[in-house]
């Protein structure tokens, strides 16, 4: 073969194919092209809109939640804690279905399969209620804890209430469920029964403490009830937490860490004078003309007379007895003594709370504290005042009433 022969017939040979692919870019829909529920979807699907939620939920609570003894609000809490235990069921033998032996699958009614279809919604949900029940719980056990020891369980309940916004992928764990089960039916009756029984102390309380004991265990029982795929022991480790939970609550309260709910304190102050005019008492101080925001006197002149003033709220039909305690340091630097008690029988029942004032002769100069307690030492309420010398030179005459 020449070398023209081989040069033709490689020039003649099939030229190889080449493709081409071209990847299109997806087009995105424009605003105006979608429908009205996928903006919705879009919009709920920004990441900032979980605290959006939270914060309007937990404003519409403080400003909607009024009076801890209103009925339908406290049904609407006993609605929720009833969802709630409802879901915690469902998970739980829905669960142990799911992970029961391989086997001939029983005939199912149309309700069951619906709530198998539903299952993955049971997480957003319980989320959803146990929000609802403690940022409840919060605004009004934040009405009657103050700074003091009773505050401790007012920050457990604020703790899980953010901590809930980060929950959702734990609550498909039953001891998590059931022990936050536990708490929640344990802060609605810790307040709940002293408004229907209409009256406070440690027997409502423990009586209070075994009714959400005894709810719990109900939820417990009916996960684990007919269920061969679900052992005792299993049925003790997941409801064990929940009671020592309760029992370590229990002992919150002897150590006076729960606020004395359903009492709050609406107002209080120290005064010169009290005195009563038809429905509403004048309250006689001085201030300053610049102290707008005072309501009461201090620092207050020493070997003077003067009142203590405080309104507390008590639900209707709820009649109980409270003390003015008076504490009295003469230095910063030194804790404050007992000086006084004296008691005060308040009834329940109005807005603006029961009123009522204790008086001193005489004060020593130093810094004077009353602490509003119930019978069982919890304090509803502080009043302050500095006792010096001599008084605030130019200080003008007040009348407050209230």
């Amino acid at each position: 073969m020449t070398n023209s022969e081989g040069l033709l017939r490689t020039c003649g040979s099939p030229t190889p194919e080449i493709q081409v692919f071209i990847e299109q870019t997806p087009q995105i829909p424009h605003s105006e092209d979608m429908s009205p529920f996928t903006k919705i979807q879009s919009a709920l699907a920004k990441p900032f809109m979980p605290a959006v939620f939270f914060i309007s939920g937990v404003t519409y609570d403080t400003f909607t939640l009024t009076r801890i003894d209103r009925l339908i609000d406290n049904l609407i809490l006993l609605l929720y804690l009833g969802a709630l235990g409802c879901l915690i069921v469902l998970t739980g033998r829905l669960d142990s279905a799911a992970a029961a032996p391989a086997g001939p699958e029983p005939q199912s009614t149309a309700l069951t399969r619906i709530l198998k279809k539903a299952r993955p919604y049971y997480p957003m949900a319980m989320q959803f209620l146990l929000g609802g029940l403690f940022s409840a719980y919060a605004v009004f056990y934040s009405r009657s804890a103050t700074l003091t020891r009773t505050g401790v369980f007012l920050g457990v309940l604020v703790l899980l209430l953010v901590a809930n916004e980060f929950l959702r992928d734990r609550l498909s764990n039953l001891r998590l469920l059931v022990a936050l089960y536990a708490l929640a039916t344990f802060s609605f009756f810790t307040f709940f029964l002293p408004v229907m029984i209409g009256t406070i102390g440690p027997w409502v309380f423990l009586l209070g403490a075994i009714l959400s004991a005894g709810v719990t265990l109900c939820v417990v029982q009916l996960i684990y009830r007919h269920n061969r795929d679900r052992s005792r022991m299993e049925a003790v480790l997941v409801g064990g937490p929940a009671m020592a939970l309760i029992g370590i609550l229990i002992g919150f309260y002897f150590m006076n860490w729960i606020p004395p709910v359903p009492l709050s304190m609406k107002f209080g102050g120290m005064y010169r004078e009290v005195q009563k005019h038809e429905d509403r008492f004048a309250l006689s101080f001085d201030r300053e003309w610049y102290e707008v925001w005072k309501r009461s006197q201090s620092p207050y002149p020493a070997n003077e007379p003067i009142y203590c003033f405080t309104a507390v709220f008590a639900p209707v039909s709820l009649n109980t007895t409270v003390y003015h305690h008076w504490y009295f340091r003469k230095n910063s630097d030194k804790p404050f003594i007992h000086a006084d008690k004296i008691p005060i029988k308040i009834a329940g029942g109005r807005e603006g709370g029961y009123r009522a004032y204790t008086f001193k002769q005489r004060l020593d100069p130093g810094d004077w504290r009353v602490d509003v307690e119930t019978e069982d030492g919890r304090v509803v309420g502080q009043v302050s005042v500095e006792v010096a010398e001599r008084g605030e030179t130019g200080a003008t005459p007040r009348t407050l009433l209230y």
